[in-house]
């Protein structure tokens, strides 16, 4: 059983009903997982910025330009009723008409 971690009281938190052998296994995956971590704690990150990405964001903008788009009849010829440039759907919400 790992020392540094108490395997029972991390599965009745998760609500995990673990089988003797998962315990086991359980227990030597968090150990290698909490020595990595420790060679993690050892490295010296003094001169390392503090970062919250790990690569550079930049954002990239282009030119608004207006774009003419005359799809508005197409699509209106396939619907089942409209309304001048309206599609004509029945009321599904009660209150004000």
């Amino acid at each position: 059983m790992s020392d540094k971690v108490n395997i029972d009281q991390i599965a009745e938190l998760a609500r995990l009903n673990l089988k003797p052998e998962e315990r086991l296994a359980l227990s030597k995956d968090l150990d290698e997982i909490l020595a990595y971590v420790d060679q993690l704690q050892e490295l010296n990150t003094d001169q390392v910025e503090p970062t919250s990405h790990p690569l550079a964001l930049e954002n990239v903008f282009r030119q608004d330009s207006v774009a003419k788009c005359d799809v508005g009849d197409r699509v209106l010829e396939h619907a089942p009723k409209r309304e001048e440039k309206y599609f004509k759907v029945p009321k599904v919400i009660e209150g004000q008409s």
